[in-house]
């Protein structure tokens, strides 16, 4: 096809998909190369086309572009159509792109996906939706659907539980390719969706917007297989349908994109396309380490501390991140706008974010501490910060000696996603741990939970703190919720305190017969080993040894 003959195929391709790259402009169209950057060119020398710039830690650098308030204009005249049904019917209006640019790195992240499908099959439609539980739909050349959708990392499960059952409520697509942050909640998707009439099958976001559509990292959800995906679109069903969202009420057309720097005062909107991928790495971090150290971030980023505080200083400009002093102490905290970014982008509630985690002060007249912070976990974490901090050390020591030892993370939740809840004896019981991690290094996969203990210095103490480990692991979920039962990590402030916590954990593991896979440190060992030296005991070994997750 030649360039002039595509200009008007690729406003309406933009006005289906705003935010395409041209490399996925290409796949998804079925054009060449050239004939895309040729036409987009000539959209942009006109003015009927912009583009913005883009990237995440899974997406390189890239421009997206849309249209602009002429290119819809354009669209409308040369498609016999009117300006309003064009605003109404298709997400180029104003109201539209600030939906789109807020969840701008999942956007990316579906049209990743939708490029590999366009490898396997043509693709005919593409529709967003903006508040069904679905993010997107395709439509293939043989008339069969299959639908996107996606558990971002600040989805709690509750809400991410409440979604899948308005999907289960029909109408259903031919098939549902899934994307989840993790394996834990692959697995926690499974059991969700285990009613689900058609087939659906789940993917981790890093794996997905890596692989190949002859990659294998695709699993079905009803067997659990893993399939490519090419594999994955045979099995979509025919005869399927897809829900019909209500068009928007109240539309405008497009201004011109917002553009400038730290010192600007940018709509919150236009963040996720000015944030560079470190500093929206750095976001992520902040929202799972609230009231973190710049040593410990720099740690986690692997990057060095000056680097840190450059990235950081990006996003106090940005009015995302506060750097606040906690005793002796800067921390790093988000800030209600940090807040806003990270909720949209993941569809999160920003209202129940805000509850947990905001930094506002609930009396403006009164100083900032823990007794004045407005989001409740937050304030829980500032008041007991010596505990926290303690956590974040030993996260920060974990990457840092990973890395030497060539071991990879590749999994690290802080509390309020390192939670597990299970039935036990007709009772929902759950393990609270301070983190849950998952460390690799080759075919070799170990889970583990860590517990930082500052105040567990009683026998009977002691006992209510290992209490929920020994239920959890004396049913089959530690295997069903990891694919094998993780190593229970526990460090203490003295060397006695973990002597002691010793003796008890093996009164009570030969009380309930229940097997624990149980490691125990204290400050000392971990300050001269590192966690993945030779700094853990046993309740059968007391001399210093590398725990299940760090063996050589």
């Amino acid at each position: 096809m030649k360039p002039d003959g595509c200009l008007y195929e690729t406003l309406r391709l933009l006005a289906s998909m705003p935010f395409l790259d041209r490399l996925e402009m290409a796949a998804v169209s079925g054009w060449s190369r050239a004939a895309v950057y040729e036409a987009v060119r000539e959209l942009e020398d006109e003015g009927l086309a912009a583009p913005v710039p883009h990237a995440t830690d899974f997406t390189p650098l890239t421009a997206r572009y849309h249209l602009t308030a002429e290119g819809v204009r354009r669209l409308a005249r040369e498609g016999a159509v009117s300006l309003d049904d064009l605003l109404r019917f298709r997400p180029v209006s104003l109201q539209w792109r600030a939906v789109m640019l807020k969840r701008l790195d999942a956007v990316a992240m579906a049209y990743r996906l939708a490029s590999a499908v366009s490898e396997v099959a043509h693709l005919t439609w593409f529709q967003w939706y903006r508040a069904l539980p679905l993010d997107a739909a395709i439509e293939l050349s043989d008339g069969r659907t299959v639908a996107v959708a996606r558990w971002g990392r600040t989805q709690d499960r509750t809400a991410f539980s409440k979604r899948m059952r308005r999907v289960l409520e029909g109408p259903f697509p031919g098939g549902v390719l899934m994307i989840v942050s993790d394996d834990v909640r692959l697995r926690h998707a499974r059991r969700l969706l285990s009613g689900a009439p058609v087939p659906v099958f789940l993917a981790v976001e890093s794996d997905a917007a890596a692989a190949g559509p002859d990659d294998s990292i695709w699993s079905l959800l009803a067997s659990g297989e893993a399939v490519d995906l090419r594999t994955a679109i045979q099995k979509i069903r025919p005869g399927s349908d897809l829900p019909e969202e209500p068009p928007l009420s109240r539309v405008s057309l497009p201004w011109d994109m917002p553009t400038g720097g730290p010192g600007d005062d940018l709509p919150d909107h236009a963040l996720p396309a000015i944030l560079k991928s470190a500093e929206k790495r750095a976001l992520d971090l902040l929202s799972d380490w609230p009231w973190i150290t710049l040593k410990n971030l720099a740690d986690l980023l692997n990057v060095s501390e000056s680097r840190a505080s450059q990235v950081v200083s990006g996003l106090e400009d940005f009015r995302v991140v506060a750097r606040l002093a906690s005793g002796s102490r800067a921390r790093l905290v988000l800030t209600d706008r940090g807040l806003a970014v990270l909720a949209h982008r993941d569809r999160a509630s920003l209202a129940i974010a805000k509850k947990r985690w905001s930094l506002e002060p609930s009396d403006l007249d009164a100083p900032l501490d823990w007794r004045n912070l407005s989001g409740s976990r937050s304030k829980q974490l500032l008041r007991n910060v010596e505990h926290t901090g303690g956590v974040h050390a030993f996260i920060a020591a974990l990457a840092e000696q990973s890395r030497a030892l060539e071991w990879e993370i590749a999994q690290l939740d802080p509390p309020h996603r390192a939670s597990r809840y299970f039935r036990h004896e007709g009772s929902l019981r759950s393990v609270q741990p301070d983190a849950f991690g998952v460390l690799r290094r080759g075919r070799a996969v170990c889970p583990f939970f860590l517990e930082s203990e500052r105040r567990a210095v009683r026998p009977a103490t002691m006992e209510s703190r290992i209490a929920p480990y020994l239920r959890y692991y004396s049913t089959r979920r530690p295997a069903d919720d990891h694919g094998q039962r993780p190593a229970v990590l526990v460090v203490f402030h003295d060397d006695l305190a973990a002597t002691r916590f010793l003796r008890v954990a093996r009164e009570e593991t030969d009380r309930t017969g229940v097997t624990l896979p149980l490691w125990v440190s204290h400050r000392g060992l971990m300050e001269r080993a590192g966690p993945l030296g030779p700094a853990w005991l046993t309740p059968d070994e007391y001399e210093p040894t590398h725990a299940a997750p760090a063996r050589p």
